[in-house]
């Protein structure tokens, strides 16, 4: 989990308790599956016996970070922020321990509150004429962009400076010592080190993580379906369970190392099963129970698991077999509805699947009949032209259908 590191930053950590800090980003209202190795930084923080601070961007989130970023990114209002900055700390406090009575407990602070009543000038007379424009040209974030073809924006530009600002009001408010975040922040986290040695004549460190790929170069924490989110209501916790399930072997290999607390040998002992027996998929099962239980807890982990066996473990098992309190009873997997009187008549399997919006169109839906990714109630679609009508019904009110491989949806038929 780790990528750089300001030397010195061991010997800190082994010396006493530190504070460290690392920042969300309030763009949403949920922190979706990226955000859970900076989570879990703060969790093996705190373990250790160190004081984790989160702090929520509602100040920085009104001007935008150009780290990892090619396009200038849309502002939000105030409104818009604020009900993110509450979700997102809420979801914070189901991993950290914030026991006001322990030493290390954990604090959740939001720039925003020291940013609120400070004017520009003042801004830029006590904080920018610290840092040289010179230096801030020099971080990689901003280069990048300087030779893209819409530039930087001034409001962009200044970021580092506001998050730079951050850890130097940390470090003399919080006594916190420490930044930690992606390695994409590198630039911004030494700014804020910087500016507390030649504001405060202080010492700050700061280390990041790698940031996480998938080994075919596809981007992480996404599904077909769009980003995986920890929120339940935004990404459910048997869609959460099958993005880990469905991991290749490489992934799995590597993600099991960051994203559990798993010990070495335990971990070495998974993947030699697994090498041994790649067709059982000990190291995505294992994964993907490890973070169902820390992200939704023991009662959704089991929802979803239940749901997979019924899906998947015999999926050439007769439809039949699925009761309809079963069918009632799958979790996590889209629900339709459709008129019993149109379905009467017959219809054709692509207006069906776009008028259900399980495809966005027909010729969408044709498209994947074509390439074999249709099946409804397990049985593969084949001609774009079926009809479907009252015959196809499960227990006479449901079709069962799956999109591609994992995508499953109910339509239930209705009046």
């Amino acid at each position: 989990m780790l990528q750089d590191i300001i030397p010195g930053t061991a010997e800190q950590l082994n010396k006493e308790m530190t504070a460290a800090y690392i920042g969300f980003d309030p763009t949403a209202d949920s922190l979706h599956i990226g955000g859970l190795v900076q989570i879990l930084l703060l969790v093996h923080l705190q373990k250790a016996g160190h004081k984790p601070l989160a702090l929520v961007g509602g100040a920085t989130g009104m001007v935008g970070d150009p780290s990892g970023k090619s396009a200038e990114r849309n502002l939000l209002s105030e409104d818009v922020l604020q009900k993110n900055v509450l979700g997102i700390q809420k979801q914070l406090e189901k991993f950290l321990n914030f026991d006001p009575s322990l030493a290390n407990a954990a604090e959740i602070v939001n720039n925003f509150d020291w940013f609120k009543n400070m004017g520009f000038l003042e801004f830029i007379r006590d904080t920018g004429k610290h840092i040289t424009v010179n230096y801030m040209m020099s971080k990689d974030s901003v280069k990048k962009r300087l030779e893209a073809d819409n530039g930087i924006s001034f409001t962009e530009f200044t970021y580092q400076l506001i998050q730079g600002y951050d850890f130097y009001w940390l470090y003399n408010n919080k006594n916190c010592k420490l930044q930690m975040g992606g390695s994409d922040q590198w630039g911004n986290i030494v700014t804020g080190t910087e500016l507390i040695r030649r504001k405060s004549a202080g010492e700050a460190f700061a280390f990041t993580s790698p940031l996480i790929t998938k080994a075919d170069g596809s981007k992480f924490g996404k599904s077909e379906t769009g980003n995986i989110w920890l929120d339940p209501i935004k990404t459910s916790p048997y869609q959460f369970y099958q993005f880990w399930l469905n991991a290749s072997d490489a992934d799995a290999q590597n993600w099991i190392k960051i994203f559990t607390f798993l010990d070495r040998e335990t971990i070495e002992t998974l993947v030699r099963q697994h090498a041994e027996n790649p067709s059982e998929r000990i190291l995505q099962k294992k994964l993907a129970e490890t973070l169902t239980l820390f992200v939704h807890g023991e009662a959704e982990f089991k929802k979803a698991w239940e749901t997979t066996a019924k899906l998947f473990s015999n999926p050439n098992a007769a439809i039949e077999n699925l009761s309809e309190e079963d069918l009632k009873a799958i979790e996590g997997i889209e629900r339709k509805e459709y008129d019993k009187q149109l379905l009467e008549k017959g219809i054709e399997v692509t207006q069906l699947m776009a008028d259900t919006t399980i495809f966005s169109s027909k010729g969408e839906a044709r498209k994947m009949i074509q390439n074999g990714g249709l099946s409804i109630n397990r049985k593969k679609v084949n001609n774009a032209t079926d009809t479907i009508n009252s015959s196809w019904l499960l227990h006479n009110r449901y079709l069962l259908v799956q999109k591609g491989k994992r995508n499953y949806y109910l339509i239930e038929i209705t009046g």
